[in-house]
């Protein structure tokens, strides 16, 4: 099989070549899920090798080391497995994929001219230590999540792709709809580094269990009138053994993976329920699943597992929902943790702009949304998360009273911030919109003042192109209609 990149793949060879010519020996790729991390390294590692150049990929997962050969394989791309006991080990290839765990245990690395470091944010000291007693090497990193502290002290330069907004927009991810659900209440939990404690964690998460499975019981049917495939990100081992019984209790088969179970009973899982027709309704996921997961058929996931500072795992989760899907119009959030309000503006960042810098946007425990915040961030009537500057629902059409954006409490004044790429891709809002003024023949500014009706600014930056209207945004339009009719009647 031929490997051919898309254009916004080929700009990041171009500005990784770029760097190492003007002296960036560890350059850093950041780019999101679905951007194609894995096939520009390959794309790399193919060029490296046609010039005979030594080459090796870093993986910090056995599993990813047998995804990523395989991959290697479909490209006719001849190498070895740097891993002891290994069918395909032969270290006299000019390419390797490397175990990060079988060169920390036999302390060498094969002999190379460059490495690249898949998720690059998970610093090892080995690793760390190699790039800087080898600068003879140059290295790739490659994460979607740069927010480890001192990656700027490894990497000199970071080379951005795409960032998700742009993914979404163009097909290549799926957008979420979130929905904020009953919460796991972590008041006054004990914390380890800045993290809640795992034990803690378990313990509350357990009390919320029969919430979780009612809810995804009755929103499943409500969005798309029965189960599909669900990912459950729950609190520890023992709450997803009592999600697998109380999902059993109803009539739905959840299997619970964790770090606790062998490789073979996983993989078996995994595999099993990434088949069409497979009979596992969801898999309850502990610790796993993050990385390294590649399911795009997956529909829905539950966010169960609260994190104090880890944007990393927040974003890591939500990946896995996004991936796009021939049956798939977006992915659905069941946020039962709080994650999504209590990282959104981080979040809202990274959507719509990337990462430009390492070490600027370090992990750290978040301040909590306040009661108001919670309660003015979602739908009353369906719990979907309020698109920003909108007071109409995107799911279920309610229509909210305008309220000022601006919040006194307290004699400060705060800006209660909404959201983004939720629900809603702005550059398709405001291409439908063109597109049902054109056919319309409405004035050229109805378009503008619209999308301003919606997002509260004015459209910028976007291409003045039309596209066939959703059903969501007709029924959007529809609902500004009954408003200004109700409107005139008053009048």
């Amino acid at each position: 099989m031929e490997l051919n990149l898309r254009e916004h793949q080929r700009a990041v060879v171009d500005a990784l070549r770029n760097g190492f010519k003007n002296g960036h020996r560890a350059q850093l790729l950041y780019a999101p899920t679905g951007f194609g991390k894995t096939e520009v390294a390959i794309y790399l590692m193919q060029a490296a090798m046609q010039k005979g150049t030594r080459v090796a990929m870093l993986l910090d997962r056995i599993v990813l080391v047998e995804q990523t050969s395989m991959r290697l394989s479909k490209y006719h791309l001849d190498h070895g497995v740097y891993q002891a006991g290994h069918w395909k080990y032969a270290p006299d290839k000019l390419l390797q994929v490397c175990s990060a765990q079988t060169l920390e245990r036999r302390e060498d690395f094969p002999r190379i001219e460059m490495l690249i470091v898949d998720e690059c944010h998970i610093t090892r000291k080995q690793t760390t230590e190699y790039i800087k007693n080898n600068p003879h090497v140059k290295v790739i990193g490659l994460t979607a999540t740069p927010f480890t502290n001192g990656l700027g002290r490894i990497y000199s330069n970071v080379v951005t792709g795409a960032p998700t907004e742009f993914l979404v927009h163009n097909k290549w991810l799926a957008p979420l709809r979130v929905f904020i659900a009953k919460e796991i209440d972590m008041t006054g939990a004990k914390k380890v580094a800045g993290e809640w404690s795992q034990d803690v964690v378990t313990e509350r998460g357990m009390k919320l269990t029969g919430d979780i499975v009612e809810n995804w019981i009755t929103k499943t049917h409500e969005i798309f009138g029965g189960p599909r495939k669900t990912i459950v990100f729950c609190a520890g081992v023992t709450h997803g053994a009592d999600l697998v019984q109380q999902f059993a209790d109803r009539g739905y088969n959840f299997v619970s993976i964790s770090y606790k179970d062998d490789d073979e009973f996983k993989r078996q899982a995994i595999e099993d329920f990434a088949k069409p027709d497979t009979e596992i309704h969801g898999l309850i996921a502990t610790d796993i699943l993050t990385r390294g997961f590649d399911v795009p058929d997956v529909m829905i996931g539950v966010s169960a597992r609260p994190f104090s500072k880890s944007l990393s795992s927040h974003i890591q989760q939500m990946g896995r929902v996004m991936r796009p899907h021939e049956t798939k119009e977006y992915g659905v959030w069941f946020d039962h943790s709080g994650n999504y309000l209590r990282f959104r503006e981080d979040w809202d960042e990274v959507f719509s702009q990337g990462v430009n810098e390492l070490d600027k946007k370090t992990e750290k425990a978040k301040k909590e949304p306040t009661e108001k915040e919670k309660k003015d961030s979602k739908c009353p009537v369906c719990s979907h998360i309020w698109p920003r500057g909108s007071y109409i629902c995107p799911q279920c059409g309610h229509i909210s009273e305008r309220q000022n954006s601006i919040t006194t409490v307290s004699g400060v004044m705060e800006e209660l911030k909404g959201q983004k790429g939720v629900g809603v891709d702005r550059q398709k809002f405001y291409s439908e919109l063109l597109f049902i003024a054109q056919a319309r023949s409405y004035k050229s500014t109805w378009a503008a003042h619209k999308y301003r009706d919606r997002f509260g600014v004015w459209p910028r930056n976007l291409i003045e192109t039309t596209s066939m209207p959703s059903p969501e945004t007709a029924r959007w339009v529809k609902s500004r209609q009954i408003a200004w009719a109700k409107t005139q009647k008053r009048s």
